[in-house]
């Protein structure tokens, strides 16, 4: 460290010093600054604040401590209204008979009122085709075709059918067992 004498007190100082930290003065001339000044120009005081700002900013500087005065008031409020209700319950009587709670929630000795609800009109373009649209409507008690209902019996006796067949090829029957009847499939209702 390079040392300089301050002209105005003396003092060793810093060479790269501008302001004498003992006198305050520059030290190559002598001449006293204003640090007042300098402080003023470097930290700009802040401007005259109303007492509302000020308890805003005090707020805003201590956001931790406002939370949790302000649950603290709130959890207050909250347990004064409880005693308030609590004290309030406890000397009032009711006129009526008391009521027990299984009249109130038990469902099981209530008539039952289930009627079903009427299907609502619906009103679907289709183009003229009534058949487009069958399949999206809800009927009581609805039945299968008897077309389709025929389409599947044929399925499952040509099924059956085709699994006799192949379990008498896979076991041929003793020689001199009569061959099953064949079957016949059952009349169609008109």
């Amino acid at each position: 460290m390079s040392e300089a004498v301050c002209v105005a007190c003396s003092h060793k100082i810093d060479a790269a010093a501008r302001v004498c930290p003992y006198c305050g003065a520059n030290p190559q001339t002598g001449e006293k600054i204003d640090t007042e000044a300098l402080l003023r120009e470097t930290f700009q005081p802040r401007a005259e604040q109303s007492r509302a700002e000020g308890v805003l900013e005090f707020a805003r500087q201590r956001q931790g401590i406002v939370v949790l005065v302000g649950v603290v008031v709130a959890f207050l409020i909250l347990a004064a209204l409880h005693q308030f209700v609590t004290a309030r319950n406890a000397n009032a009587v009711a006129s009526g008979p008391a009521v027990p709670l299984t009249d109130i929630t038990d469902l099981s000795n209530q008539a039952v009122q289930v009627q079903p609800q009427p299907m609502p009109k619906l009103d679907f373009q289709y183009d003229g085709n009534s058949k487009t649209m069958r399949t999206f409507i809800v009927e009581s008690g609805a039945v299968t075709p008897p077309e389709v209902i025929a389409a599947q019996q044929a399925a499952a006796r040509q099924a059956a059918a085709q699994k006799t067949a192949v379990a008498n090829a896979a076991h041929p029957a003793p020689a001199g067992t009569p061959a099953q009847p064949p079957i016949r499939p059952p009349a169609r209702p008109r």
